[in-house]
């Protein structure tokens, strides 16, 4: 029987049952019979057929396990099409997709930049290349190729692109005489290589440093939104691996800027089968990923699955049906709002081989909807750009969400929050005073966006810094707990800086008397100043304090007295209220 021709084997397996029910000693006529009826879509004789063989008397020992997991698809596949899942794929359209294979998709925080592969005809083989195309309202425009440092005559494929388009991970393998392209060295069949942006350039790519790349196979990379954790799949090579097996790995970011070692994610995600195309949320804690390990329709489908505050994965959900059919489903992505996922297809309807789609991704499936944060660092006195390093943190919890850093040529940066949290950023760069603000996304369900400029004082300039996430009990010098993160930052940047001295200032607004306000800033700068040193233990000779009181606002009362609301008026006196800090000495 040609078990590749799968209609003529179902009917030859058939008419051997018809023949004679018991002439397989083992069973495996059945098995067969459910392996194949699987393949085609057809659920119920699958089922029919895997009980028989499960139910034999003498069931061949070495399939029963996957005649278990034949089992399992094929029961979870019937309910599956009896509740179906609102499914209205939309072609991405003619600025994306051609008559060539599109594929591989991957999109910035923004939503506003899809760069993806395309399978394009080389002599007699295929070239794959990358190309990114940008949305105009709600088109996306018509692609452009990445430079030819980046594309080459080699193939480049599976993309994951940093949350503000400036960093590019990607595959590239080996061809036929075991060389990467050229000036790109690897360390085994195929590698990880990795590329930046500075200002409108795009670096020579090299091998991802670190302990990534192995002699194995590492493909399919998803670089998380905190630039410092980077999910990819792995594919073991050599004598007794099952080469049809690949798991899916993480690994972190050092502070030295390489890459440490992989770690295969728990077997709640991998399982003895492949899986592949993970994809890693901007929510930083839900990610996507195609098995065909996992109860599903048939071949690989997708599946979701989220980590809790102790770093456990939950058991995967696949998206169910039609999301996924009897083919091979992969390569999605969802957008940073959760709302949007994005694949690719060779469906009916398309503008040829493979396009891509993209799809309302229903709302048991959807991540953590996650803002997008962006700005401009520059120096406070000149107005030029700052290519600051920043760490975003949680107030609440002090937990680091982002570490980045803005463009060298621009000073821009653009990075994912998810919401419903407290922020603080602290800001550094050699030369300059640490800059430190904060900002709420706790408040406004429709807000997406988040802009914030950051300009950053030099050392040798006599001005006040401000530190916004110092935070008092009411009318009252004692310090909250979160407070704790802004304080920790400063005495780090007092570390790295042996030599400097600050003086620490406290600051209110006008209302209230003028003695009791002058007292209360006293008291608030010397509750940071006790803080630094016996918290924090900071030399009491780097330090000095001082109250200002109400004889400095930023904000006149004249200025406040013409605002429109009283929201305005406020925020207004919040702004006068402030803990800061002056460099003295270098």
């Amino acid at each position: 029987i040609n078990l590749r021709d799968k209609s003529s084997a179902i009917e030859d397996f058939e008419n051997a049952l018809r023949v004679s029910p018991n002439h397989s000693r083992t069973g495996m006529t059945f098995y067969r019979l459910a392996d194949l009826y699987l393949d085609q879509g057809n659920y119920d004789k699958a089922l029919t057929n895997i009980k028989s063989f499960i139910n034999h008397p003498n069931p061949n020992e070495e399939y029963l396990k996957s005649g278990y997991s034949i089992y399992d698809n094929a029961l979870f596949a019937i309910d599956a099409i009896k509740h179906p899942k609102p499914f209205n794929p939309v072609n991405a359209g003619p600025g994306v997709n051609t008559r060539y294979a599109e594929y591989y998709p991957t999109l910035t925080v923004t939503s506003k930049q899809l760069m993806f592969t395309r399978a394009l005809p080389f002599g007699r083989d295929i070239q794959e290349d990358f190309f990114i195309s940008l949305k105009t309202d709600t088109l996306w425009g018509e692609s452009t190729p990445m430079p030819e440092n980046v594309n080459t005559d080699h193939n480049e494929g599976a993309p994951t692109i940093s949350a503000d388009g400036r960093n590019l991970i990607f595959v590239a393998c080996t061809d036929e005489t075991g060389t990467y392209g050229e000036q790109r060295k690897g360390k085994g069949s195929c590698d990880l290589f990795y590329t930046k942006k500075i200002g409108t350039r795009w670096s020579n790519p090299t091998n991802l440093p670190g302990d990534v790349n192995s002699y194995h196979w590492e493909t399919q990379p998803s670089l998380a939104a905190d630039g410092k954790t980077l999910y990819f799949i792995r594919g073991l090579r050599g004598k007794g691996v099952d080469q049809r097996n690949s798991d899916i790995y993480v690994s972190h970011l050092n502070e030295q800027g390489k890459w440490g070692a992989a770690e295969r994610l728990s077997d709640i995600i991998n399982t003895p089968f492949a899986e592949e195309s993970v994809c890693i949320h901007p929510d930083g804690k839900t990610i996507y990923f195609a098995s065909r390990g996992h109860a599903g329709m048939g071949g690989s489908d997708i599946f979701v699955s989220q980590m809790d505050n102790q770093g456990n994965w939950s058991k995967p959900k696949n998206l169910g049906y039609p999301i996924n059919t009897k083919f091979d489903e992969n390569s999605l992505i969802v957008s940073a709002e959760g709302d949007v996922a994005f694949f690719a297809s060779d469906r009916e309807g398309g503008y040829g081989d493979l396009d891509i789609y993209y799809f309302k991704l229903p709302r048991e499936f959807q991540p953590t909807s996650t803002y997008y944060f962006d700005g401009r660092v520059y120096d406070k006195v000149t107005n030029n750009p700052v290519a600051g390093h920043f760490t975003l943190k949680d107030i609440a919890s002090g937990e680091i969400i982002i570490i980045s850093d803005a463009d060298a040529v621009t000073g821009t940066f653009t990075v994912p929050l998810p919401s419903n949290r407290q922020y603080v950023i602290e800001v550094k760069y050699e030369g300059y005073a640490m800059t430190s603000l904060g900002f709420d996304l706790t408040y406004n369900e429709n807000q997406t966006t988040y802009h914030l400029d950051i300009p950053m004082n030099p050392l040798n300039s006599n001005t006040e810094n401000v530190l916004q996430n110092i935070y008092f009990d009411l009318s009252s010098s004692n310090l909250r707990k979160e407070s704790n993160v802004e304080l920790n930052n400063l005495a780090n940047f007092l570390r790295s800086k042996p030599s400097i001295k600050i003086e620490l200032g406290g600051h209110t607004d006008t209302r209230g008397k003028a003695e009791d306000n002058q007292k209360l800033s006293a008291d608030r700068a010397k509750a940071v100043y006790n803080y630094l040193i016996q918290v924090e233990h900071i030399d009491a000779s780097r330090l000095t304090f001082i109250g200002y009181g109400e004889t400095n606002p930023i904000i006149s009362d004249q200025e406040i007295a013409k605002l429109a609301t009283e929201v305005e008026r406020e925020k207004a006196h919040q702004t006068n209220r402030r803990t800061v800090y002056k460099i003295i000495a270098q």
